[in-house]
């Protein structure tokens, strides 16, 4: 059994810190593609420590890896800098080597957040699956694009059935993007008593009911929600100060809750003045296990 085998091993018994002894070990021994890249991993996904990790991943793909793990591992880290750019470069490379999903979501998000829509509906639909995030990320993207026709045939797919459905607010917000407030409030209700209320979506849904003149609607939403948010307001008034708690703490959480039963006080005066509710859309990347060696995730070691 070699360093980075044992390192591995006692990782994997929640040995961490015995793990990254053997791991800088295996560093000292051979600067390696492998050593490199699992050090590098470990730095970012366990120590959350992006300058060191992006430090040793640098040095890896310099020796112009055969394996794609260093390019997921360096667009992670760009990303979680929003350098979109270098991302893409990174992920762009990733991919010619191999298409894995991550690669491909990421490379999704990273032309979203470069306003390249068309690429990132076309990423998000690669790996996307049955009415589920990445799905809802494509149909996203087709409405920003304009085309709305194919935005509002693969939406009206969409099965709240399926293994990884994104939800029915997410739903309801695209149809609110497409303007088919019916169908929006059909699916609003469908999630009103699964979803905690939230002023962003709580707003689309009155949004669209007002948009229907469906005003006994909109008066009985609205005071749901306000009731709602009084009883959170008087639930961290009465929470008791603690180390992790403080006074400082719990006005902010008021001082939110406050500004939150304003807005459904004042909704409908906003909504006649023509404020429009925006949508809270955030494309997310996702991860994986890049350590070479890891038996759990049938990852061999770096070959050559």
């Amino acid at each position: 059994m070699n360093t980075n085998q044992k390192a591995i091993e006692l990782f994997e018994q929640n040995e961490y810190e015995k793990a990254m002894e053997l791991f800088h070990k295996a560093v000292y021994e051979s600067r390696d593609v492998q050593s490199l890249n699992n050090l590098a991993w470990m730095y970012l996904n366990e120590e959350e420590d992006e300058d060191n990790a992006l430090e040793l991943i640098k040095e890896a793909v310099t020796m112009n890896p055969s394996s794609y793990f260093p390019y997921n591992i360096l667009g992670d880290i760009y990303i979680k800098q929003e350098k979109w750019k270098e991302a893409k470069e990174a992920l762009r490379k990733s991919v010619s080597i191999q298409a894995s999903n991550e690669a491909l979501q990421n490379l999704a998000v990273v032309y979203y957040k470069l306003g390249e829509l068309d690429k990132a509906s076309e990423y998000f639909i690669k790996t996307a699956a049955d009415s589920d995030h990445r799905m809802y990320s494509h149909v996203k993207c087709l409405i920003d694009l304009g085309r709305t026709k194919e935005a509002k045939i693969k939406l009206d797919a969409f099965n709240e059935k399926a293994d990884d459905f994104v939800g029915e607010i997410e739903v309801a917000d695209l149809y609110v993007e497409l303007n088919c407030y019916k169908e929006a409030i059909q699916w609003f209700e469908k999630g009103y008593k699964e979803y905690w209320k939230t002023p962003n979506w709580i707003g689309r849904f009155v949004y669209a009911l007002y948009k229907t003149n469906n005003f006994q609607r909109i008066d009985e939403v609205i005071q749901e929600a306000i009731e709602e948010n009084k009883g959170e307001i008087e639930d961290t008034k009465k929470e008791e100060i603690e180390e992790n708690w403080t006074e400082n703490d719990k006005k902010e959480v008021i001082k939110k809750y406050m500004e939150e039963y304003n807005y459904y006080k004042k909704m409908i005066e906003l909504l006649s003045s023509g404020y429009v509710p925006k949508l809270d859309f955030e494309p997310y990347s996702t991860s994986a296990c890049y350590l070479f060696g890891c038996e759990l995730h049938n990852n061999s070691e770096y070959q050559k």
